[in-house]
């Protein structure tokens, strides 16, 4: 920015067009961006259709299962069981829970036994 030139800037009042947020009480986020709220609905595990996808990270195998539609305490309760029950590591991304290692078989009949269906 040069030297001695005024910025010009305009302030809209809400009523010209443009909505005010409010903050959410619990995350203190604008609740357009509240990341505390549940984005999609809960479902019980019976209805839930999860499938199983492969993938490699740094050259290693890793197991991933979802997508899950549950609370996150829920999800970290269920990962903890899952992750003791294998013997190895794993975590819960965007609605996916990931186990390090190649343990679907192992990884289905848990989860069977938990009431989750898959495709």
């Amino acid at each position: 920015m040069a030297r001695g030139i005024k910025l010009d800037l305009g302030l809209k009042m809400p009523e010209d067009g443009w909505s005010v947020d409010d903050i959410c009480p619990d995350c203190g986020e604008n609740r357009s961006e509240c990341i505390c709220a549940p984005s999609e609905k809960v479902l019980p595990p019976s209805r839930h259709r999860l499938v199983f996808r492969r993938e490699k990270r740094r050259g290693k195998p890793v197991t991933l299962v979802g997508e899950f539609h549950i609370e996150n305490k829920e999800a970290k309760t269920l990962l903890k069981s899952l992750k003791k029950s294998l013997g190895s590591g794993g975590t819960f991304k965007d609605g996916w829970i990931e186990i390090q290692g190649e343990k679907a078989k192992n990884l289905r009949i848990l989860l069977e036994e938990k009431g989750y269906n898959f495709k």
